[in-house]
């Protein structure tokens, strides 16, 4: 099994932390409890989703896997093509810096592993067919 963890913008990380943080600054200096209870709630959800945002490749399927939220697999002989973008979709990647994934009929994923070539190696293992297109 590999095990590819997402890649993260230290960017939305920053402002993730500057918009929680000072809602939960305001919250505990206006002693609202029940909104600084929220923002907690909000904070650990994300907290959770940045630790949990992974893709695996294990006997020709790969895994990808984002919270409880997400969590299903691909079969990898299945993928037709994989290219890079940055679109802002929303998907189970923690960074701008995607892979968009082609499988099935119509069907595709945006993921963003931290280590995009040894990614594409591994699924070009097991489906050498798959049409790989990277920007210059």
């Amino acid at each position: 099994m590999e095990k590819f963890k997402s890649k993260i913008d230290l960017w939305l990380a920053f402002v993730l932390i500057v918009i929680f943080g000072l809602a939960l600054i305001q919250f505990a200096y206006e002693k609202k409890w029940i909104g600084l209870s929220f923002i907690f709630c909000v904070i650990s959800f994300i907290v959770h989703m940045f630790t949990t945002t992974f893709y695996t490749i294990e006997r020709g399927k790969l895994r990808i896997k984002c919270g409880f939220l997400i969590d299903f697999t691909i079969e990898i002989k299945n993928v037709k093509k994989i290219s890079e973008t940055f679109n802002v979709l929303s998907s189970p990647a923690l960074s701008l810096d995607r892979l968009e994934i082609v499988y099935g009929k119509y069907d595709t994923v945006l993921i963003s592993p931290k280590d995009k070539k040894g990614f594409l190696e591994a699924v070009k293992r097991i489906n050498p067919e798959i049409e790989i297109v990277l920007k210059k």
